[in-house]
C-alpha cells in the first residue's frame, strides 16, 4: 500500500477559490516549491505602521526535531537576517505567541498568448503559507537552521566553506522559525485555450500569432573571485547543470501540455 498523501486542511484561509481545480493542498507539493524558491515573501503587520510589511527573504523548510522528514511530512520555515532587523525585533517581542506572517512563493513557467487578451495566462507554480514566527533561540537549532538555509542556496555548502562560524556572525545574526497553520498552491500548465467564436474567426487566425513561450531561470559560467585558488568543485558544478536543465525540462513540458478545456 503507497504512503498516504498528508494535505493542508481546506479553510477560509487557505482555499482556492478562482480555479479553485487549480488548487493544490499537498505538503510534499507546497514543501516543494517553497524549497526551490530562491526568494520567499514574508509579509506581517507591524504594530507601530498603518501598512503591511513584505520583505524579499531566503528561507528554506526543515524539521529541527526530525532532520529526516520529507517533503511530504510537516515542516517548518526557517529563515534569517540581521539580528536588529524590524522583522526580527518583532518576532523577538511576540514570544512564544508567535508573530502571524503570510509566506509567498512563485515561478512563472511560461507566457500563454491566445487571439484575445482576455484569454492570455502564465503558465505559473505558486503557494501561499499561513502561520507564527518566533525566534529561534538554542544553539543547536540555530546551527541547523544556518546549514539548512545555506544548502539551499547550493546543497552542500555549509560543510565547504569556512567553519566554524565566528562569535561575530552568530551574534549579528536571528533565525526565525514560522509554524505552518495551512497552506496552499496553485498551478497552471499547458497550452492556449482560445475560445469558440475565435476559433471560427478567420480574421484573428489570420492575422494574431498563438502559442506558449517556455520560461526559465538559468545560470551563467561561474566567474572566481580575485582571491579564488581552487578549481570550481563538482558539488556545485553538478548542481548548476542541474538548475539549468532542470527548469528548462519543467517549463517546455509544461508549454506542451493540454491544457483542461475549461481554463484560459
Amino acid at each position: 500500500m503507497g504512503r498516504y498523501e498528508l494535505e493542508y486542511p481546506k479553510d477560509a484561509t487557505n482555499t482556492v477559490k478562482r480555479h479553485g481545480e487549480r488548487g493544490v493542498y499537498a505538503l510534499e507539493k507546497i514543501h516543494g516549491l517553497i524549497n526551490s524558491t530562491q526568494l520567499l515573501h514574508i509579509s506581517f503587520n507591524p504594530p507601530d505602521s498603518p501598512f503591511p510589511v513584505t520583505l524579499p527573504m531566503i528561507g528554506q523548510m526543515g524539521s529541527f526535531d526530525r532532520p529526516s522528514a520529507s517533503l511530504g511530512d510537516p515542516l517548518d520555515l526557517y529563515i534569517h537576517g540581521y539580528v536588529s532587523g524590524r522583522l526580527f525585533n518583532i518576532g523577538r517581542a511576540a514570544g512564544d505567541a508567535g508573530m502571524p506572517v503570510c509566506v509567498a512563493a512563485s515561478h512563472v513557467d511560461g507566457l500563454v498568448l491566445a487571439l484575445s487578451a482576455f484569454n492570455h495566462s502564465y503558465n505559473y507554480r505558486s503557494a501561499v503559507l499561513f502561520g507564527h514566527a518566533t525566534l529561534v533561540t538554542d544553539d543547536d537549532e540555530k546551527m541547523y537552521a544556518m546549514e539548512l538555509i545555506t544548502d539551499s542556496v547550493v546543497p552542500q555548502r555549509w560543510k565547504n566553506t569556512r567553519l566554524p562560524p565566528t562569535g561575530a556572525e552568530l551574534q549579528s545574526t536571528s533565525l526565525l522559525k514560522i509554524k505552518i497553520s495551512s497552506g496552499s498552491a496553485k498551478f497552471r500548465d499547458g497550452g492556449v485555450i482560445d475560445d469558440r467564436h475565435d476559433l471560427q474567426n478567420d480574421n484573428a487566425l489570420n492575422t494574431v500569432w498563438t502559442g506558449t513561450v517556455p520560461i526559465y531561470s538559468t545560470m551563467g559560467e561561474p566567474i572566481p573571485s580575485d582571491h579564488n585558488r581552487v578549481e570550481l568543485p563538482p558539488y556545485a558544478a553538478e548542481f548548476f547543470d542541474d538548475f539549468r536543465n532542470g527548469n528548462k525540462e519543467y517549463a517546455v513540458a509544461a508549454a506542451v501540455k493540454k491544457p483542461e478545456p475549461d481554463e484560459p
